[in-house]
């Protein structure tokens, strides 16, 4: 069989999406020998990166194509459907919901297939979400989309049960049509030799981690919240992290930050590469997460496979992914959140079961149990005769 990738999501600061497309390129590398699998870039610099991050250079059965348009450009739709006849591909997967719809059609017959991975509908759920996105903005286009791209997928991927729930009703697909694949944790996220944190040391402070964008839904200015409670109420020095930048279209984490006096107890990261994300998780005391939706919420197993304990909200995917390690909250809560936090500090062998819990949560889900799950779902997707 045939298969191409489109690797254009892959961006130069790597995100959730970049990084799931990253990640099972990596793995498919090592594992899909018995099928041929060209990767499709749009930046020479991007391609080589990926190539040697992920070992496509090294492995027979993969190769890198660069074509010279953009993933939203009227140039792709246009032209990347003759190529993918060209190169004779059976079977292409959009890691997120753009496809090239002529390449396929709507009743599922011809020689192509498109796999398409729809990872969340906060948009359609919550059009408020992240009111200056593009998705947002255009959210009749974007829905849109959506739409047909269901429609012209011979199968839809999704990351839970949560968000495959929501395609089947939002998007009217068929649950046999959909297939939950479960994100990963890179095996670079393991506890630290030495434990570090107040829990361990004589740091006068908790140490509280978030990672992820700042789009409101996100919901960073209830952390803040927290941590304004933690430090007024009950006394607590406490620290958070914020891994990520701030986004400038959205101002009012920022804001709240400075309301409250705590420029020197919340601070931003900017965007860090991976080895750095490692350390600060292991650096952290508790991770915190109040996000309103979670398509899934990488985040908490990347934390829990670093042995650190989780508080997040009960929203979403997250206690689909959390299982029960971790102490779950109703979002809006703030002094849930902060008596979460104390309670972990107060109970150490609290603290220990949750961080041995967390530990056994996260061999649930792999990088490479996702890329033999997508595999098998390119297969249920190919015409029978490739199969």
């Amino acid at each position: 069989m045939n298969i191409a990738i489109d690797a254009r999501w892959i961006f130069k600061d790597i995100s959730g999406i970049g990084n799931y497309t990253r990640q099972i390129l990596r793995e498919f590398s090592k594992i899909a020998g018995k099928h041929q699998c060209t990767v499709i870039f749009s930046d020479p610099f991007l391609a080589e990166r990926t190539s040697q991050e992920t070992g496509i250079c090294e492995a027979k059965h993969m190769k890198s194509v660069l074509i010279p348009w953009e993933l939203f450009s009227i140039q792709s739709q246009l032209h990347l459907p003759r190529l993918l006849k060209k190169w004779n591909i059976q079977v292409f997967h959009s890691p997120n919901y753009m496809i090239p719809f002529a390449a396929f059609r709507r009743n599922g017959q011809g020689p192509i297939q498109a796999v398409t991975t729809i990872h969340d509908l906060i948009p359609l759920r919550f059009p408020d979400h992240a009111p200056q996105s593009r998705k947002s903005r255009f959210l009749p286009v974007f829905r849109k989309v959506l739409r047909e791209a269901a429609r012209r997928s011979a199968r839809i991927a999704t990351v839970s049960h949560v968000s495959a729930v929501d395609i089947e009703t939002l998007l009217k697909v068929p649950m046999d049509k959909i297939d939950v694949i479960h994100n990963g944790v890179s095996p670079d996220f393991t506890p630290p030799a030495v434990p570090q944190g107040a829990f361990h040391t004589k740091r006068d402070h908790l140490q509280l981690l978030y990672v992820g964008r700042a789009d409101p839904y996100k919901n960073i200015e209830k952390l803040i919240h927290v941590v304004h409670r933690l430090k007024t109420h009950y006394d607590c020095p406490v620290r958070l992290d914020l891994v990520g930048a701030p986004d400038p279209r959205y101002p009012e984490p920022q804001m709240c930050i400075e309301q409250f006096g705590l420029q020197e107890a919340v601070r931003w990261t900017g965007f860090v590469l991976d080895n750095e994300l490692v350390n600060h998780i292991r650096a952290a005391d508790v991770m915190v997460h109040a996000s309103r939706y979670e398509g899934f919420g990488l985040q908490i197993i990347e934390a829990m496979a670093c042995g650190i304990p989780v508080v997040c909200s009960n929203a979403g995917s997250l206690p689909e992914v959390a299982g029960n390690a971790a102490i779950l909250v109703p979002t809006e809560d703030t002094d849930a959140y902060a008596r979460a936090i104390l309670h972990l500090r107060d109970h150490p062998e609290e603290r220990k079961q949750r961080i041995a819990a967390g530990l056994q949560n996260v061999t649930r889900f792999s990088w490479e149990k996702t890329a033999r799950e997508t595999l098998a779902c390119y297969e249920a997707a190919a015409p029978k005769e490739f199969v």
